[in-house]
């Protein structure tokens, strides 16, 4: 039987297996070989039939992880051998997922490629936690900034959303936390609401609010780890437990008079 190549980017969404799109679980299903993330539900390869190849490429900033260039050998050499592959990634291929890379390496190979979009952590978990990343009259924009760039250093585009009202969510940044709250201080934006959500939509899910001054110490408390989404802005404020938080903060403030 003649073996046509074909690949496709499937966004796994935020980590619950109930947030993946229904042609993603098709994409799974119809797959010969998938290649998936560490930050992928493995629940979701259930649907995948059972003599599908499946292998796991995850890549952990803090851990020993597989190459991009490895990666991205391995979809060709897949897809040519045995046909439809399937890279499934947590969130969506094209957010910080190196998606743009993978197609186009397929592409100097003449393989036929689809992207089926999944629901990005940046959207969804501050979703799932009620928290609007914009909203009328506080903030009129959002931005979803990397918290490292390759070099490790910070994104130099947090340099400029400092100083804008947009709300800024942080991925893959939670290792640079006392650095960005650093810069937000230094512009004097000490009191501005900031959410850390680690594992969020499983239920293994902590969030931590609070403001820019003290969360560095509040994450520490909280035993907050990787990975975590940063949410940073006034709209954090309208998540229900915050109007809680800052009666509490009052009451200290009071009590230390």
């Amino acid at each position: 039987m003649e073996i046509k190549p074909f690949i496709t980017l499937v966004g796994a969404g935020p980590g619950d297996p109930e947030l993946i799109s229904l042609k993603g679980v098709k994409a799974i299903a119809d797959a010969d070989v998938i290649l998936y993330d560490a930050l992928v539900n493995e629940e979701l390869l259930d649907y995948a039939k059972p003599e599908c190849t499946k292998i796991y490429v995850g890549k952990r900033a803090e851990r020993l992880s597989t190459s991009q260039d490895y990666i991205n050998q391995l979809l060709v050499d897949y897809a040519l051998t045995h046909g439809h592959v399937v890279r499934l990634k947590g969130g969506d291929p094209f957010v910080f997922g190196r998606g743009g890379e993978e197609i186009d390496y397929a592409r100097r190979f003449d393989i036929p490629t689809a992207v089926v979009p999944g629901i990005s952590s940046s959207i969804g978990l501050t979703g799932l936690q009620q928290i609007p990343l914009t909203y009328r009259g506080i903030s009129d924009s959002f931005w979803v900034i990397t918290g490292a760039t390759s070099s490790g250093q910070l994104s130099q585009d947090i340099y400029t959303a400092v100083q804008t009202t947009a709300t800024v969510v942080v991925l893959m940044g939670y290792g640079k936390l006392a650095e960005i709250a650093a810069l937000y201080q230094q512009h004097g934006r000490g009191d501005l609401p900031i959410a850390l959500i680690q594992h969020g939509s499983l239920p293994t899910e902590k969030i931590t609010l609070g403001r820019i001054d003290s969360i560095v110490e509040q994450a520490q408390a909280n035993r907050i780890g990787v990975p975590a989404l940063i949410v940073i802005g006034e709209v954090v404020a309208k998540h229900e437990a915050f109007a809680k938080l800052k009666e509490e903060l009052a009451q200290q403030q009071v009590g230390s008079l």
